[in-house]
């Protein structure tokens, strides 16, 4: 077996790997037919193709692994291998080569989300030096009738020149929750392929929030979602206000993609956060297990006001 770059012709074949292999994971009867709707190879591939790694048996290609960087933190997943090669020691080479893109970056934080039900995954991402933290709540809204009074921008919308001002903003305000932390390649990614849109909320001129969506058929959203793949508001007094206050930016902007549903994962280290999602009638939908590298909690913590979703 040979760790190589996932190539762009491969991306259909890794589709399949990815349904079967969760499908399979999951006990679905039909597991080719596993996510169908939704996509994770083409999303992440075209987002950095240089860190989305295929994993050959020979010339056959039997599983991949997709390492993401924002900015000072990084993640990896999904990471996949055909069920005909479970337990042949493919997991731990996608695995260490994520690891081999962390220690190049010199990144301060680092972790993956796992299904924590699974004491094998647990397992082997701890023989790397990940451990088990807080819960992560994957959460669901049924998207409200119609929208509320609040006024939205949405990055798309934006000239060249604002997009490249709003990038820097964004950059700003996730400095100040977790030094380094940069969403610029998700934003420009959602932006570029067309997968959803990055929602913005302002005061007084001021960034105060954003919200990266991907929404419907073809994203990692799914048929008739809106999932919010990472949203934030800058920490301080009004911090509450402004977390709701994005929340309801990103129920109108559903209303506005006549979507039904919103998924949103929390990690639950995030307490206030996460109750002011509960008051808005957010359900858990799925938990999983963030695993952080060193033991590190980066900025998951009860005062961080941060929906970000590391599967």
């Amino acid at each position: 077996m040979k760790i190589e770059k996932l190539q762009q012709d491969e991306l259909l074949v890794a589709k399949k790997i990815i349904s079967l292999s969760f499908g399979t994971f999951f006990g679905d009867p039909d597991p080719e037919s596993f996510w169908s709707d939704i996509e994770y190879a083409a999303t992440r591939y075209y987002a950095n193709p240089s860190t989305a790694f295929a994993i050959k048996d020979g010339d056959q290609l039997i599983g991949s692994n997709f390492v993401t960087r924002w900015g000072s933190v990084g993640f990896f997943g999904p990471m996949t291998v055909h069920p005909e090669y479970w337990e042949s020691g493919a997991g731990q080479l996608l695995l260490k080569k994520a690891v081999e893109c962390f220690d190049e970056w010199g990144l301060a934080h680092t972790g993956l989300f796992t299904f924590a039900h699974s004491p094998k995954h647990i397992h082997l991402y701890q023989k790397l030096g990940f451990w088990p933290r807080f819960l992560t709540a994957i959460m669901i809204k049924d998207v409200p009738s119609e929208k509320m009074p609040v006024d939205i921008l949405l990055f798309s919308q934006q000239t060249g020149e604002e997009q490249t001002a709003i990038l820097k903003e964004c950059h700003e305000l996730t400095n100040e929750i977790y030094e380094g932390l940069d969403l610029g390649l998700e934003i420009n990614a959602v932006n570029a392929q067309k997968l959803g849109d990055t929602v913005l909320l302002y005061e007084y001129g001021e960034l105060i929030g954003f919200a990266v969506c991907h929404c419907g058929e073809g994203s990692e959203a799914g048929r008739n979602k809106c999932y919010v793949k990472f949203a934030a508001v800058i920490p301080g007094g009004k911090v509450e206000a402004r977390f709701n206050k994005l929340l309801l930016a990103v129920e109108n902007y559903a209303v506005s993609q006549k979507v039904g549903l919103i998924e949103a994962g929390i990690n639950l280290a995030c307490i206030s956060a996460n109750n002011l999602m509960k008051q808005r009638d957010y359900k858990t939908d799925i938990l999983g297990v963030a695993m952080m590298r060193n033991n590190d909690k980066g900025y998951h913590h009860e005062d961080s006001f941060v929906i970000d979703d590391w599967r």
